[in-house]
């Protein structure tokens, strides 16, 4: 088997055992990289020379008999948005273009010390405040399934890419969904972490982040599998002083009573039939395997997605909103603009008094979690949605919102979230998504293997 199809767990075992090299696994990657990567503009930025030099260390390290960490040899992508020595954390803007880090953020740090190979970095939407995957900077990245349909975002490029074989495993972040949604629009694994799980620090930044970032952007892995997903966490969650939120918390918590809440059809959203019919496959499965699945919802689903507005709106009012003439990207402003002129920007007491009911939610979701610890949810209300819709004026950009809304419980309350592939729809991926109380990443990954191992991970494809 060609060595970039096999996955990280298996490609760093070959490498471990000596059946493989680092060289010989980088190549590969580099290999169909550039295969496959014009059809899809997942990489934007290649470091071939970087990565087989950085191989070829490996591989000498090895051969000293050198301990080895548990990515040794193992390619992998950087979303641009973080810092990579050496690199533009350009974040899909022009004027950021020449923004060369000079120091790795943590996450990146993390990946090099378990032995990670970077093989180039990924595109992301400007700003990555897009639930699609286009940029004057960089143009548009494409669904491997069909490029008719959007690869999502903001970690489109990630997705896109790990979905062509391109990397056995992908950083992305996630502020509203753009670890899950792009998972789920390719057909592969997605965690978004517990807030404070992975540090998260760019050395570039000349400000501190805003409240909403503090409180709800995180980052995390996109895999070709469950196991690796488990793996990506173990290596990137390694701690640093940098980041102010990040907390020392096992990676595996006690044990809980095995019950599932099953959300097919949430109340507020109208959900295609494909997606609702995903959902209780896997509750079957879950069930066959000794849970108690139960079709009930959590508090108040609705409220706390739509509380993202309250929370993160008047951040782009202040500081993204006056420049986006400056940047002078028109997909950026056309779902932005849309999305403000729907929503409004919350004045002061309404900015506040989200806050206060978020702490409530979160009591409420907390004590849901004491009788159903994982919680199965559509990422999407429908299977797939159109490549650049939300360019497509107004009706576009709500479209895009609600699709992308079930997403945003999580970020809201801070709490993990598990994108596994499942099913098909007219040729293209479905999937359905995992939640669990905060710091339970295990708990959504042992349901996630549960869910995967009745059907493997359909990727990586040839793109079509």
């Amino acid at each position: 088997m060609e060595l970039w199809r096999l996955d990280a767990t298996d490609l760093a075992a070959q490498i471990r055992s000596g059946r493989a090299s680092a060289r010989d696994a980088t190549a590969a990657c580099l290999g169909r990289l550039e295969a496959v990567n014009p059809q899809l503009n997942a990489v934007v930025h290649v470091l071939a020379d970087e990565a087989m030099a950085a191989a070829a260390a490996a591989d000498e390290a090895q051969a000293r008999g050198e301990a080895l960490g548990p990515l040794h040899g193992v390619p992998a992508t950087i979303k641009i948005v973080a810092d990579q020595k050496g690199c533009a954390t350009d974040n899909g803007v022009a004027m950021f273009k020449s923004l060369i880090a000079k120091e790795d953020a943590p996450v990146v740090a993390n990946l090099r010390r378990a032995g990670a190979i970077l093989v180039g970095r990924t595109a992301a939407p400007a700003f990555s405040m897009r639930a699609m995957t286009s940029s004057v900077l960089h143009g548009q990245t494409y669904n491997p399934w069909n490029p008719k349909v959007t690869c999502g975002g903001s970690s489109g490029g990630a997705a896109a890419g790990l979905a062509a074989g391109i990397g056995a495993i992908a950083h992305g972040s996630d502020i509203g969904g753009s670890i899950r949604w792009p998972a789920y629009c390719n057909g592969v694994v997605g965690l978004r972490t517990s807030l404070g799980r992975i540090p998260s620090f760019n050395p570039t930044a000349r400000n501190g982040r805003n409240i909403a970032s503090q409180m709800m952007a995180v980052a995390g892995p996109l895999t070709r599998s469950v196991r690796d997903a488990r793996l990506a966490l173990q290596v990137m969650s390694a701690g640093d002083p940098r980041d102010p939120v990040w907390t020392p918390v096992p990676l595996e918590g006690p044990p809980t009573a095995k019950r599932v809440a099953l959300v097919a059809e949430p109340a507020g959203f109208s959900i295609h039939p494909a997606v609702s019919d995903a959902i209780r496959i896997a509750g079957q499965r879950l069930a066959e395997a000794g849970y108690q699945v139960e079709e009930v919802e959590p508090p108040n689903l609705r409220e706390t997605a739509d509380l993202w507005e309250h929370l993160g709106l008047p951040h782009f009012g202040i500081s993204l909103v006056p420049i986006l003439e400056q940047v002078g990207d028109p997909g950026l402003t056309n779902f932005i603009t849309h999305w403000i002129a729907e929503k409004g920007l919350a004045d002061m007491p309404t900015f506040l008094n989200a806050f206060a009911r978020r702490d409530q939610l979160l009591s409420a979701w907390n004590q849901f979690f004491e009788t159903y610890p994982v919680i199965l949810a559509p990422n999407c209300p429908e299977p797939s949605l159109p490549a650049e819709l939300d360019t497509q004026g107004r009706d576009g950009a709500l479209r895009t919102l609600e699709g992308i809304r079930l997403q945003f419980m999580c970020p809201v309350l801070g709490l993990p979230g598990l994108s596994v592939p499942l099913g098909r729809y007219e040729g293209l991926p479905l999937g359905v998504q995992v939640i669990a109380a905060r710091y339970r990443e295990d708990l959504c990954l042992t349901v996630g293997e549960i869910i995967e191992a009745h059907e493997p991970i359909p990727t990586p494809i040839d793109p079509h």
